[in-house]
């Protein structure tokens, strides 16, 4: 069973700087595009940035120079590094995961249970 977990939410004052983490466990073999998404109360879930096997990186236009997605595929984890964090960067990060592949089979759009990330003004 493929899992999702993500660690580094917290409560941050605005222009501070996170860090969050997503590692993925579950005899993997392959990890296709990972991405972290965010929810904010009454709001949709964006996309905030993703990442393919080869490092290429999109971000939503809201995070760009702030934000910076990077992994190490040797230990299947995703990472966000948000930096000059504001009051509207507020919501419920989730790290996903397009495509698993794991010695049990494939797993599409895997999803982790989110963590918080509050920035006060």
């Amino acid at each position: 069973q493929v899992q999702l977990v993500e660690s580094g939410g917290g409560l941050v004052q605005a222009g501070g700087s996170l860090r969050l983490s997503c590692g993925a466990s579950g005899s993997i073999l392959r990890i296709n595009t990972m991405g972290w998404y965010r929810q904010a109360p009454g709001k949709q879930r964006e996309l905030v940035a993703a990442i393919t096997r080869g490092s290429t990186t999109n971000y939503t236009d809201s995070v760009k120079g702030r934000f910076t997605i990077s992994r190490d595929n040797a230990k299947n984890t995703v990472y966000l590094q948000m930096n000059s964090l504001k009051p509207e960067d507020t919501a419920v990060y989730y790290c996903a995961a397009d495509l698993i592949v794991t010695r049990a089979g494939l797993n599409y759009d895997c999803w982790g249970q989110g963590t918080q990330v509050t920035v006060s003004s």
